[in-house]
């Protein structure tokens, strides 16, 4: 009888404990303005609790449940990275052989070192790419290979292309007989299902509005993957008690290898960080619409993943690090995301709600009312400037001219306002004014080298037109 009583007791704290928690995700959600968020908590191996909250979908709002497929972003590396191990693990792939001996690589050609790098490079982020080349130009070092940190989705699109040469089969295939299938991951894949149309969780931009969706046809070792909550909890319970691997290649996976700065470190696939709790991995996403994160103590059996479908998910970081595994995580402040509870951050939030109330206050007068609200440290330049990119990005060219031409009058000594306002008046076609905040803004700053690129560019579209 005791020992059935001690077993309720711990149930019903446990049900407790798990309300609680859940309570604490959505109000953190109601004050970011995330649209929808799945999460889930490993311990002892197996997934202890999973969490749904907000919708699906704005326009349509289809709760956000279990089944919920998201796009996991950069959460796909990790996934990509056991892979990777495995072929190591079968002699296919040899962490410190160049990639160059298993695949040609024309992107790199032309940089004379691109020939370097390995596969321990890339896990490492330490391969000298950067994380993206330019929309249309080339792909250039960054760094040396193998000398510095330097995070790049860009190299394991190249470690990609040497897994699928030695293993003789597109990526999304391999994944899916390595790691879908024998974890029980019905609902992930690097490539689109049409399958997950009734499940998936549409992005969000930070104003609310739905975006279109990303629909892969060909898997990204970067960024494709698509899966739930439960699914991925799955695959880090497996990784942390280093299923499929040798005691010394997962031992090789979750120790040191890069040095991440401010006391944080890369090791293969995954970044290394000390909580209160112990020995940490984690990775973060972002997509466009979607922001993830997942912690986990190797052989603790213990961890949690998140991912929402809004631009804002990051606001809550913080809180929902805190809330999911009960403790701070110093890849917290090493990502330096915008944070909800930031006074700045709540100033723009009070000016972005005056300016949907067309019966409210102006803009000024109610710049000038947060002004005796918050305080003094929450205006700086860059408070207008966010708010002002956040309505360019919108569409809402006049809000933003609005705010940015505040901007201007309450900083006209700062280049970067007049650069932002002209900018604002090009988008909307505004090409006299444009340049001459452009010029305003090269007076101030000689060095504002975007400035004078965009004064020659106005400058030959205005003698076109003339």
């Amino acid at each position: 009888m005791r020992v059935a009583f001690l077993f309720a007791v711990i149930v019903c704290v446990s049900a407790v404990q798990a309300q609680d928690r859940s309570e604490a995700v959505r109000e953190v959600l109601e004050e970011a303005e995330i649209t929808g968020l799945g999460a889930a908590i490993v311990e002892d191996g197996r997934i202890s609790w999973a969490g749904a909250f907000g919708v699906r979908s704005a326009a349509t709002n289809p709760a956000v449940d279990t089944s919920t497929v998201f796009e996991a972003a950069s959460l796909t590396k990790p996934v990509v990275a056991l892979v990777a191990l495995q072929l190591v693990e079968e002699g296919l792939l040899d962490l410190d052989r160049p990639l160059a001996e298993y695949v040609e690589y024309p992107d790199l050609a032309h940089t004379g070192r691109g020939g370097e790098i390995t596969a321990r490079m890339v896990l490492s982020h330490t391969s000298g790419l950067p994380n993206w080349r330019p929309q249309g130009g080339q792909l250039d070092l960054r760094n040396a290979p193998g000398s510095t940190f330097g995070y790049s989705g860009e190299g394991f699109v190249y470690l990609q292309r040497a897994m699928e040469a030695v293993a003789r089969r597109p990526l999304h295939t391999m994944v899916e007989d390595r790691v879908f299938v024998p974890l029980g991951m019905p609902s992930s894949s690097l490539v689109w299902r049409e399958a997950f149309g009734p499940f998936v969780a549409v992005g969000h931009a930070d104003d609310g509005t739905p975006l279109d969706k990303f629909t892969p046809g060909e898997a990204n070792a970067a960024y494709s993957l698509h899966t739930t909550a439960a699914d991925y909890a799955r695959f880090l319970a497996a990784f942390l008690r280093g299923w499929s691997l040798s005691d010394a290649i997962w031992q090789d996976a979750v120790s040191r290898q890069a040095d991440a700065g401010d006391g944080l470190a890369w090791g293969l696939g995954w970044g290394l960080q000390r909580t209160a709790q112990g020995e940490s991995v984690w990775h973060w996403g972002d997509n466009r619409g979607y922001k993830a994160f997942v912690a986990g103590y190797p052989g603790q059996g213990r961890g949690f993943v998140f991912f929402s479908n809004s631009d804002n998910g990051m606001l809550a970081l913080h809180r929902l690090v805190e809330v999911l595994d009960g403790t701070t995580h110093p890849s917290v402040p090493w990502l330096n995301y915008e944070r909800f509870d930031n006074p700045s951050f709540q100033v723009g939030r009070t000016l972005r709600a005056a300016m949907a109330d067309s019966t409210g206050p102006s803009l000024r007068e109610a710049y000038r009312g947060a002004q005796d609200r918050f305080p003094r440290s929450a205006f700086t330049e860059d408070t207008l400037n966010d708010l002002g990119y956040r309505l360019l990005r919108a569409g809402r060219y006049e809000d933003a001219i609005e705010v940015f031409e505040l901007n201007v009058q309450e900083y006209p000594d700062a280049s970067n306002p007049y650069d932002s306002l002209g900018e604002a008046f090009m988008v909307s076609g505004q090409l006299e004014k444009a340049l001459l905040n452009y010029r305003v803004s090269v007076d101030l700053d000689p060095g504002n080298t975007n400035g004078r690129a965009m004064i020659a560019r106005l400058e030959a579209e205005l003698a076109r037109q003339r």
